[in-house]
């Protein structure tokens, strides 16, 4: 657009007002820019309680030099790999150099982290070195950011330099007084810093993350202003923002952690008062140190710039270690700007590769490094008054004139957020509102929803099945029919009537309509015992379709028939229409129905459902009642976001509470389409999510292994799903989701066997979790459990004690309403008269609030070490690449079980492709002891009609014998082939097979 002379370029302008709003919509709405980089990848191959130790590109021999990378204390360890291609990994990574990066984590979320010190830390990267040098037969180079290069110089001087090639650190200063931060004198410092160090309060105390942040940008408030400011005035600029966003997410907001009272002491007490980085003599483990013993060469960075690790306090380390050849590298850059940023990509890591393999290959000495020169001792920070000048305050000259416009933009992107938030409140909130007005007299049923859909909107599509179309007008009249057929077949309110059925249209018609008649279904299970869970339910007459018939005959004596496809050909075999009646030729219109009916009569506290879990290797009813099922539909219809505008793919059985509750309750509330399918495999569902336009999946347990993991699976990238749902789903399998379709996420549920507690992992971003309790269903708190004794953990006061985050714990849920409880209700727990349900199931929960399923009491594995917790053992070796499926199981009497682990690998794998090394990597977050005895590699794991994988074969089996695909757990948590001779030697007599856990 071509402006007038002397009138401004009013679309140039509305371009950029335009650009501004939706950046700022972005950044107000996720933190920040969607830069579209992803993290390298990493495996966890040890945990322990101080750290985890990451191994970067594990997928990818380690044929070169090894590097560990230490992060400071108050600084994610994701500093290493900020940007994708300027990262620290992936540039040492590209020169053929394996980066391990050890991850303290935040002490706030860790174990016993707020009671860390600093020598904690040294002692747990010298263990690492152990592992990592045991593990690769080489020495390693050791690095450090900041303060993590003072833990790298203390750890070298701890072992004396055995096992480390070489120390690289970046900005840490060693003679800390020499150059403090903002110039502040030493002889003011030194005595404060000892005071504090002294007093109990700084023991106590401990540094927020946000805490941690800001004192970072208070060193530079002027760069701090300056980069926010420039941020603004870019905000048109997306494509001059991209580089630098992930850099400057980082610094905002991702990139620090908390910082323990005890290491603040030490750090005031030992290297700032004391200065003992250059005098020696601090205390490690209970042994004196110094940087003398450092033997190896050493390389340092130091920041031109950095007023936080100053270069003179950087150059401390040529007097602090004389024996060692110290060598420098220096960068017109501040503190953060040595390991992050375009600087650091093109000089940092570059240089420090090229160090890794001159010392690693003995070849030319790297161009950017110089020897470092002994500096004496003085005042001052060796920060150049220049340096300062470029860095700092000329920098900020043409900092504001458009920041007033910017700010306007601002505003404008806050409305637009609002709109969008009131948008998606208009579909969200009368469903929570609805939910929460339920009264134990409320009228509501499956079936009334049913009837309110099929009111508004009686035209719209509601089931598609065989290429066939159904509006909720027409289903709304079979449901009718069938109500007439079961009346005339003696079916009465409140009767429990069984259901065996194919997930088809005429199975979702049959439980509507013994809804709408007030009648309770009990949903079958085929590959369960019938018979005996009729007899728990109280139930006498069975509906089936022909499928089923003989199955359904077997287990009963009155047989209802109903879908297969009617007309005079139709023809079922032994209908007698006494024993066995086929309701296709029961003509509605000829029924007569009695006065006594009335539709849809279902109370919110009326039994609807009989469903079955097992415990204990037994089967145990678990009833349903209406305001239950109401919870579990209107909270998983707005986690879903489900709409009129979603087709659902209904995959799982209705007698799995995923199918009943989460999948069809949650599409009748959110009004969408009901897609079913004949059966699952590659061909029919790629066929069908294209045909159907599916925009949500749901699943349950394997069942989409079946899919993805299938080598003839081919579906378009551009398909519509939006959203898998389901519960069961491993983290393995997870992962392969999300590979085969990017642009989904996955929605995990999870409902308590008694259905009390109703969770789901509304986020999809934490592996393996289940989220937290769903919109207006009943809060859940994770009660201090000893599982030992089976029994809850009281406090002083009295009053049970709430589990810690990463506590296990037995998960209760409020009992809000009297006439809603199927299990035990305990009375004066937390507080004075409030109530809980007690689940049978043990739970953790993390820093954010998050679940994660340990499995139900009775099947924790009890072993010689300790309890041992199925899932999180099956979500890890899922992981593998390459296996399919995974059970776990125990073997033996309680107290003294073997923990047997079986896998099953994917089609395309072979057998040999399974190492020791993905087995212990796979389990490396978990303590040796409680890894499985025994993994083993089987043909064929069995799965339940919902795809649960069948541990019970093999439980049955008692101890696996020796063979080539077994392997067991040595003391020190390696796996080592399970020979005959081992098998000799192990003593794990006292295994029963009819105590074995399944």
């Amino acid at each position: 657009m071509v402006g007038l002379d002397g009138l401004p370029d009013l679309g140039g302008v509305v371009s950029r007002v335009v650009a501004t709003a939706q950046n700022g919509l972005e950044v107000l709405r996720f933190g920040g820019l969607e830069t579209g980089t992803e993290p390298a990848p990493f495996a966890i191959v040890e945990t322990h309680k101080m750290f985890r130790l990451r191994r970067y590109f594990p997928n990818e021999p380690s044929t070169g030099p090894n590097i560990v990378l230490v992060p400071p204390m108050m600084v994610s360890a994701n500093v290493y790999d900020v940007t994708e291609h300027n990262g620290a990994v992936s540039i040492l990574h590209r020169n053929g150099i394996t980066p391990w990066v050890i991850d303290f984590g935040s002490p706030d979320t860790e174990e016993g982290g707020m009671e860390r010190n600093l020598a904690d830390h040294v002692v747990a990267i010298s263990h690492a070195i152990d592992l990592i040098v045991e593990a690769t037969g080489r020495d390693i180079h050791l690095a450090g950011y900041s303060q993590g290069g003072m833990f790298a110089y203390q750890t070298a001087a701890y072992r004396r330099s055995k096992g480390i090639a070489s120390v690289i650190t970046f900005g840490s200063p060693v003679d800390v007084l020499a150059a403090l931060p903002l110039g502040l004198p030493a002889g003011l410092v030194a005595p404060a810093a000892e005071f504090l160090a002294e007093r109990s309060f700084v023991r106590n105390l401990w540094i927020r993350d946000w805490m941690a942040r800001t004192g970072f940008q208070l060193l530079d408030p002027v760069k701090t202003v300056r980069s926010r400011i420039d941020f603004l005035r870019r905000l048109h600029d997306r494509e001059a923002l991209l580089p630098r966003e992930d850099q400057r997410r980082f610094l905002e907001a991702d990139g620090w952690v908390a910082w323990s009272g005890p290491a603040i002491a030490e750090l005031l007490r030992q290297f700032v008062a004391h200065n003992r980085m250059v005098s020696g003599g601090f205390v490690i483990n209970g042994d004196l140190v110094s940087l003398t013993e450092i033997t190896c060469p050493v390389l340092a960075f130091v920041g031109e710039a950095d007023d936080i690790g100053q270069p003179a306090a950087v150059r401390g380390i040529v007097r602090a270690a004389p024996d060692a050849e110290v060598y420098e590298s220096t960068l017109p850059v501040g503190h953060f700007g040595l390991v992050v940023g375009s600087t650091a990509g093109q000089h940092t890591w570059p240089t420090t590769a090229d160090w890794v393999n001159w010392l690693s290959d003995n070849g030319t000495r790297p161009e950017l490094i110089n020897e470092m020169s002994l500096v004496e001792p003085g005042h001052g920070s060796g920060v150049s008054l220049s340096s300062r000048i470029t860095h700092g305050v000329g920098s900020v000259a043409d900092a504001g004139t458009a920041a007033s416009r910017e700010l306007l933009t601002l505003v404008n992107s806050v409305q637009r957020t609002s709109r969008a938030v009131a948008s998606e409140s208009v579909r969200t909130v009368p469903r929570l509102l609805r939910l929460g007005q339920i009264q134990s007299g409320t009228r509501i049923s499956l079936s009334k929803l049913m009837a309110e859909n099929t009111k508004k909107h009686g035209e719209n599509e509601l089931f598609l099945f065989e290429n066939r179309v159904l509006t909720h007008a027409q289903v709304d009249a079979r449901i009718n029919n069938v109500v007439a057929g079961l009346i005339y077949c003696g079916v009465r309110p409140g009767q429990h009537i069984g259901v065996l059925m194919d997930t088809r249209p005429s199975a979702l018609v049959v439980v509507a309509a013994l809804a709408r008649l007030g009648a309770v279904s009990v949903l079958l299970a085929a590959d369960a015992d019938v018979r005996e869970m009729m007899r728990l339910a109280d139930s006498s007459v069975i509906v089936t379709d022909p499928t089923n018939l003989d199955l359904a005959a077997a287990a009963s004596d009155r047989v209802l028939v109903l879908g297969g496809g009617g007309g005079d050909s139709r023809a079922i075999d032994g209908a007698d229409g006494r024993t066995v009646i086929d309701m296709e030729q029961i003509d509605p219109d000829e029924v007569d129905l009695p006065t006594w009916y009335r539709p849809d009569p279902g109370l919110a506290g009326d039994l609807a459902f009989i469903l079955f879990s097992r415990a204990r290797g037994k089967l145990v009813p678990w009833p349903v009642t209406n305001h239950r099922f109401a919870m579990s539909a209107f909270g998983a219809a707005s986690a879903a976001a489900l709409s009129d505008r979603d087709t659902v793919y209904c995959l799982p059985p209705l007698h799995h509470a995923s199918g009943l509750l989460t999948t069809l309750g949650a599409t009748v509330v959110g009004r969408s389409r009901i897609a079913l399918s004949n059966g699952i495999d590659p061909e029919t569902f790629a066929t069908e999510v294209q045909r159907y336009g599916v925009t949500v999946v749901s699943y349950t347990w394997s069942m989409l292994g079946d899919v993805v993991r299938d080598p003839r699976f081919r579906i378009n990238q551009h398909n519509p799903i939006r959203l898998f749902m389901g519960s069961g789903m491993s983290a393995g399998l997870w992962e392969d989701v999300c590979s085969s379709f990017p642009r989904a996420r996955i929605l995990e549920f999870f409902a308590t066997a008694d259905g009390s507690a109703i969770l789901a992992n509304v986020s999809g971003d934490k592996l393996s979790s289940v989220g937290r309790p769903l919109p207006e269903t009943n809060p859940v708190e994770v009660a201090a459990y000893d599982i030992v004794n089976d029994r809850l953990l009281i406090d002083d006061s009295g009053f049970v004690r709430r589990a810690e985050v990463g506590e296990p714990g037995l998960l209760l849920a409020k009992a809000r309403h009297k006439f809603d409880t199927n299990g035990t209700v305990l009375r004066d727990v937390f507080t004075s008269r409030d109530r809980w349900e007690v689940s049978g199931h043990l739970f953790v929960r993390d820093a954010d609030g998050d679940l994660y399923f340990l499995g139900a009491t009775d099947r924790v594995v009890r072993t010689e070490d300790g309890p041992a917790f199925i899932p999180p053992i099956t979500h890890a070796l899922s992981r593998i690449q390459g296996v399919d499926r995974v059970v776990v199981y125990g073997v033996g009497e309680p107290g003294h079980q073997v923990l047997v682990a079986a896998l099953t690998l994917c089609p395309d794998t072979k057998p040999e492709s399974l190492t020791v090394t993905q087995l212990r990597i796979a389990l490396g977050e978990f303590p040796a002891e409680i890894r499985p005895h025994l993994i083993r590699v089987v043909d064929e794991i069995p799965h339940s009609a919902s795809y649960r994988p069948l541990s019970t074969v093999f439980a049955a089996e008692g101890l696996p014998k020796p063979g080539p695909r077994i392997w067991y757990r040595d003391e020190e948590g390696r796996y080592r082939r399970y020979t005959k001779t081992i098998a000799e030697k192990l003593d794990w007599s006292g295994s029963s097979v009819g105590d074995a856990l399944g």
